[in-house]
């Protein structure tokens, strides 16, 4: 028997957006790993599958798991704001093949000073390129704000390292194993509200109920890139601070003395074991879409909502982004 999709709305959550919970259950749909290996002309159906179904133009026979399997890498590969796909790297659902890696080497590579300056290098590259991917795209970022944002981002965290490795040289081996965490926590307060700077400059664009355009605000932008740092933060702690523990006990065993060699990528290995948890969990920790009370915004974009909707508005509506 066919589907009746009359009354599908594909755009409608299907966890409660409103809870912890929900958000964790949506992220971990939409950065499930797999979806980094669906070709190119899947992506492309997927998106074309989403738009008709917005439209109300499904083909005849389509079942509503299609569309939740389309709106699934639709939401994984595509903007919300603009619809474009995405690069494949800046995608959150590569995090855990991309950050396991990275994490995994940082924490295995952190007692020489050039193991460290490259490492942090590479992980503040893929950062940025994340940052970027994952913005808020309404509003632009010029090349040069992009550059000096990237070469803030991993000067701090290159310091950070470098300088704590240093101090830490007399310390508990476990202690100079944590120095990683500390200059990466540090560099995403950096590598985050430079490479979207130009929202706190200009404003984040902000929408009524019905998703209409009422204003920019700047004090809106502070508080969706600070949820986002948190977020990169908590999605980076665990790994970082419990799994050099772990290391710590594994490595003076006598069996994993004799096989120095597999100690990277064991460490690999159980890096992605917490992101997988850790990344849907951390893009969970507030919504997506955030809502503000319009009390709160600038009083001259209160003003302007005042005089445009006519009618009071209590809250506003922004994408804060990932």
């Amino acid at each position: 028997m066919e589907a009746d999709l009359s009354g599908f709305n594909i755009d409608a959550p299907r966890w409660d957006q409103c809870t912890f919970l929900g958000r964790v259950k949506h992220f971990f749909n939409v950065t499930d790993p797999r979806t980094v290996l669906v070709p190119e002309w899947e992506l492309d159906w997927a998106k074309v599958m989403v738009e008709k179904s917005r439209m109300g133009t499904v083909p005849p026979g389509t079942r509503v798991e299609q569309l939740l399997y389309a709106k699934k890498l639709y939401d994984s590969a595509f903007h919300p704001d603009t619809g474009d796909k995405m690069n494949v790297i800046g995608r959150m659902s590569f995090q855990v093949p991309g950050g396991m890696i990275i994490t995994g080497f940082m924490l295995q590579f952190y007692r020489t000073i050039p193991a460290v300056t490259f490492w942090q290098w590479v992980n503040q590259s893929f950062n940025a390129l994340v940052n970027y991917t994952n913005r808020n795209a309404a509003s632009p970022t010029s090349v040069r704000q992009m550059a000096v944002s990237y070469i803030t981002a991993t000067t701090a965290a290159v310091t950070t390292a470098v300088g704590m490795n240093m101090l830490t040289k007399r310390a508990p081996p476990l202690v100079g194993r944590w120095v990683p965490f500390a200059a990466v926590a540090a560099a995403n307060c950096v590598n985050i509200p430079m490479m979207r700077q130009q929202e706190l400059i200009q404003g984040i664009c902000v929408k009524d109920r019905n998703h209409n355009e009422i204003g920019h605000s700047r004090r809106a932008a502070a508080i969706g890139i600070t949820q986002v740092v948190i977020s990169r933060i908590t999605m980076a702690a665990p790994g970082m601070i419990l799994l050099p523990v772990v290391m710590e006990r594994l490595e003076k065993l006598r069996c994993m003395k004799r096989i120095r060699v597999l100690h990277a990528p064991l460490q690999v290995l159980l890096s992605g074991c917490f992101l997988i948890f850790m990344v849907p969990v951390a893009c969970g920790l507030f919504p997506q879409t955030c809502e503000l009370p319009v009390s709160y915004l600038e009083p001259e974009l209160q003003d302007t909502i005042k005089a445009k909707c006519g009618e009071p508005v209590p809250y506003v509506y922004f994408n804060k982004g990932l």
